[in-house]
């Protein structure tokens, strides 16, 4: 089994900044994948940012967000700057390990004055 804990979410100002760590646990071997989701009530999980051989950005955080990797922690990083109020969600870590998923707890994010 893998487990992830993130931390880093809170509550910011817009035009603010954040940094989200999420750190995997456990059996860790072949991970395919570790990136960041978001969810706000009543929508689906979406895709912020995602780490595979290449690096994916959704569009609405391209050139604000930043995401990394430090492989020998098997932490993943996430650096929000720029921050706006749709930015606001639960954000979960993802790990894809041999084609299974994991997913972290969730952390809030909330953007607002």
């Amino acid at each position: 089994q893998v487990q992830l804990v993130e931390s880093g979410g809170g509550l910011v100002q817009p035009g603010g900044s954040l940094r989200l760590s999420c750190a995997a646990s456990g059996s860790i071997s072949q991970i395919l994948a570790m990136g960041w989701y978001r969810q706000v009530p009543g929508k689906q999980r979406e895709l912020v940012a995602v780490v595979t051989s290449n690096i994916n950005y959704a569009d609405s955080v391209k050139g604000r967000f930043t995401i990394s990797r430090d492989n020998a922690k098997n932490t993943v990083y996430l650096q929000m700057n720029s921050l706006k109020p749709e930015d606001s969600g639960v954000y979960y870590c993802y790990l894809n390990q041999k084609l299974v998923p994991y997913w972290g707890q969730g952390t809030q994010v909330t953007v607002s004055s």
